[in-house]
């Protein structure tokens, strides 16, 4: 196994940001957009081991219909959700959710066909450009949208259903852990399942495998450890107010 290369995989993101939107594409429009993503994919998936490279990378691309059909929802979220878009080109090109969601319902379906590394190389490539963290495993529905997006984080065993949104600042996080006899970490579920129609606004952190009902709003600044049934508002606490410091302690 070779490490794969970061400018090729990202050389295949944008060729598959051009199969997915091609009327929003620099990629000059002559360009055989899958069999070049084949070419591509096949190389990389050599590169980490992957015997059957060019079936994979065959199967990658006869998804591309489904993720373009999720990708287009994602769009369409956004669109009607934001009151300052004015087209779908702003959407396509200036939201950072779009960028992310390419690359993470890409990195999703490489990691469903079993391919090492590679997609997590592909979600650090959009975490770095849009700072939103997205595990490739993390399973997210259709119609989905994230506003803003800094600082977003979204861990591996997470289930997120159809209609959600976040805002900046969000955690999807796990409370804690388990461990093995050797005292090394356990893959267990261990992150939110937010069920349809869920609204999550900034800075909140949903953390340990709970449940949040479908059509709940859970409000800003909120710590949330527990399941939450259908149609809930969660709301931050109300702050207590202390005119002044007393005695050198400080919060």
């Amino acid at each position: 196994m070779r490490a794969p290369s970061v400018q090729q995989l990202e050389r295949l993101m944008e060729l598959v940001r051009y199969v997915i939107f091609p009327d929003y594409s620099d990629v000059p429009s002559w360009t055989n957009g899958e069999e070049a993503i084949k070419s591509i994919l096949s190389e990389q998936l050599t590169t980490v081991g992957i015997a059957e490279s060019e079936k994979v990378a065959d199967d990658f691309v006869s998804s591309l219909p489904e993720i373009s059909r999720l990708l287009h929802t994602d769009a369409d979220a956004v669109m009607h959700s934001d009151p300052a878009v004015k087209s779908m080109l702003e959407v396509i090109l200036c939201y950072p959710v779009i960028t992310v969601m390419i690359h993470h319902r890409a990195a999703h379906q490489l990691h469903l066909l079993g391919v090492p590394i590679i997609p997590r190389i592909i979600s650090e490539i959009a975490h770095s450009a849009t700072g939103i963290d997205i595990h490739p495993a993390a399973q997210i529905g259709e119609y989905f949208s994230i506003d803003h997006g800094t600082g977003v984080v979204i861990g591996a065993t997470s289930i997120i259903g159809n209609h959600v949104m976040l805002y900046q600042g969000v955690t999807l996080g796990a409370k804690n852990f388990t461990y093995d006899s050797h005292g090394v970490p356990v893959d267990l579920p261990r992150h939110p399942i937010l069920e349809d129609h869920v609204t999550v606004y900034s800075n909140t952190s949903i953390l340990g495998r709970v449940r949040i009902g479908h059509h709940t709003i859970v409000g800003g600044n909120v710590w949330l450890t527990h399941d939450v049934p259908a149609h809930s508002r969660v709301l931050q606490s109300r702050a207590i107010e202390e005119p002044y410091f007393q005695d050198g302690a400080g919060i």
